[in-house]
């Protein structure tokens, strides 16, 4: 479905997901209140503007109230993301997202409103940690406690294997759930544990950290041999 969203704050991480989200079919008011970062990104949004995201006269006039979302993206001017913040949330935009440099900033985020409150940095060095434990995989996403979902590369021992034969599954010796099998262009959704793995093919799976590390552990070993 097509949203409004507004991105406040064009560094690295507000310029990458305001254009992405155009990319996907969105409408972007991308607003910084630096000339350069506004024309550097000009051509990759719907609308971009030089503009003082603390002035609530300037994000009235921008009809910020009739966006759908709207993200402060400011990193390290905490004062800047906190007035962004209340001013949006002061001119009833629907749901608001605001960046965290740390947590202190998270804590008064929250307390003044901010719908969602992410930490881009934090939130990426806690899914490069899983995966550097976790070994050969392509990502990683937590989802609790010691838990994630992962996709794996099918190894060339896993080729002409079904599902249950690896172990995988949630009743299988691993523990694993076999969520989606990616085939080239097709998507097998929650396979039956008798689909056969073929080269090429790529596991989404979830599962408990420990249970993960030790599948990849034993299925790395066996491919070093």
């Amino acid at each position: 479905m097509k949203k409004q969203v507004a991105v406040i704050g064009l560094g690295r991480f507000g310029a990458s997901l305001a254009a992405t989200l155009t990319n996907m079919g969105h409408d972007v008011l991308a607003v910084d209140s630096s000339e350069h970062d506004v024309q550097a990104i000009a051509t990759q949004v719907t609308h971009a503007i030089q503009a003082d995201a603390t002035d609530e006269t300037v994000l009235s006039e921008l009809g910020i109230k009739n966006f759908d979302i709207a993200v402060v993206a400011i990193g390290s001017d905490m004062l800047s993301s906190i007035l962004a913040t209340v001013l949006l949330k002061r001119l009833n935009v629907p749901f608001v997202i605001a960046r965290a440099s740390n947590e202190s900033h998270k804590e008064i985020l929250r307390k003044i409103g901010a719908d969602r409150v992410v930490s881009p940095e934090n939130e990426m060095g806690e899914r490069m940690a899983h995966e550097i434990r976790l070994g050969k995989v392509l990502d990683y996403m937590p989802v609790g406690a010691g838990y994630g979902i992962t996709s794996i590369e099918a190894q060339a021992e896993f080729a002409g294997q079904a599902l249950v034969e690896l172990g995988l599954g949630p009743k299988g010796k691993n523990a694993i759930a076999v969520l989606l099998v990616k085939r080239g262009n097709e998507v097998i959704v929650s396979p039956s544990m008798g689909e056969v793995v073929r080269p090429g093919d790529t596991l989404i799976v979830a599962g408990s950290d420990d249970n993960l590390e030790s599948f990849l552990s034993r299925v790395l070993k066996k491919s070093e041999k």
